[in-house]
């Protein structure tokens, strides 16, 4: 058994408060919270200077693109980082499998307890089943030629069922509006059933994506036609979010988002990713437009971000919104645990296991448990 106290304690399903004490049984399960040290009857309190908080949720993360750190360049934009992606598989299994293991150890010291992972392999599994973190992995579908729909979701159906014959959360999801024609778009509709809970899709990650559908010009509009996208594309879709209409509105994670337009935020759940957005297309989000209580955060992929840390993440959004310490830390915790399904965590509730950090200030943590 552990009590736990610091200057404060923040449960994130209640207020703040001020040197509340956090019990924990010897699992790490959530017993009580007292609102004053002088109501904890023990000699084992341990006291420490900061806050204390629930372990972060990684809303959305390419584990399997760690070996990618740096290769590709700054500030190019998102058809220049498709091309470094591009270079994925021209490593081998042993330089991706240590790749992933050291990213998967970088999360757990920065106080990340789950994750919101895209797959496309199965690279990342063997790690996966060690159980370290808890992951919901979304298997990313992409594919712009419709006589390549049934070979294309035929592969994906096969790594999800390899996930979840591993104990993992596993769903089919689209990649992007502009890289899944609609009948591709209408097999993963399809593909979900009683076991999945969400999807995921990157939405309106760069300007030229809102182009693509408003306007039928750009720089995507360019290269979907070089590379002999289905014209069903752009011509089906005026705007990035018609493709939730198209997914029967299923339970939806929208990743970047760091071109949407008020009028266009729905009542799903929406990622940011800070950190990627200012390596990719050097932009971010506008954060009033949206629900603080339906905003996520992830850190996109080594590929895009120096690090996967969610602090770092926090100390972004702080920068560039009005959000209260509160507010950030649900973010950060309990949107994110809501959205992938994760009962557990996010708060410090009884009967849960969220994990603990320390935050000295919104540049140093310490997992407490």
């Amino acid at each position: 058994m552990r009590f736990l106290t610091a200057n404060y304690l923040y449960p994130l399903n209640i207020s703040p408060i001020k040197e509340g004490v956090l019990q924990l049984s010897d699992t790490g399960e959530v017993i009580n919270i007292f609102e004053n040290r002088n109501d904890v009857f023990t000699e084992k309190l341990e006291i420490f200077d900061g806050i204390l908080c629930p372990g972060f949720v990684n809303a959305h993360c390419h584990l399997e693109l760690s070996h990618l750190l740096g290769k590709a360049e700054k500030g190019k934009g998102l058809l220049d980082f498709i091309g470094a992606i591009q270079q994925r598989n021209s490593y081998s299994a042993i330089e991706k499998q240590i790749a992933i293991n050291k990213a998967e150890q970088q999360m757990i010291t920065n106080g990340i307890v789950a994750v919101g992972d895209i797959c496309n392999t199965t690279d990342t599994l063997s790690q996966k089943q060690k159980r370290n973190l808890k992951y919901y992995n979304f298997i990313e579908v992409f594919g712009v030629e419709d006589d390549l729909v049934k070979q294309i979701i035929s592969v994906a159906k096969y790594l999800r069922n390899q996930f979840r014959k591993a104990g993992q959360k596993a769903t089919i999801s689209p990649h992007a509006p502009y890289s899944v024609p609609p009948k591709l778009m209408e097999e993963i509709k399809n593909s979900f059933s009683t076991e999945d809970e969400l999807m995921t899709i990157h939405m309106q990650e760069t300007k030229h994506e809102n182009d693509l559908f408003e306007y039928k010009r750009g720089s995507f509009y360019n290269w979907l036609k070089e590379i002999n996208a289905s014209p069903e594309v752009w011509n089906y879709r005026t705007k990035s979010n018609s493709v939730l209409e198209e997914l029967g509105n299923k339970k939806m994670l929208l990743v970047h988002n760091t071109f949407a337009k008020k009028k266009n935020v729905t009542e799903n759940y929406y990622c940011t990713c800070p950190k990627a957005n200012l390596y990719i297309e050097n932009a971010l989000p506008d954060y009033s437009i949206f629900d603080a209580d339906k905003l996520c955060v992830g850190t996109d992929s080594l590929a895009s971000n120096n690090s996967l840390s969610i602090l770092e993440e926090l100390n972004i959004i702080q920068e560039n919104s009005n959000f209260d310490l509160n507010t950030l830390l649900k973010i950060a915790c309990k949107n994110g645990a809501e959205a992938l399904g994760f009962e557990k965590l996010g708060t410090f509730e009884k009967g849960k296991i969220p994990g603990v950090n320390l935050i000295f200030d919104l540049n140093e943590l310490k997992v407490i448990a």
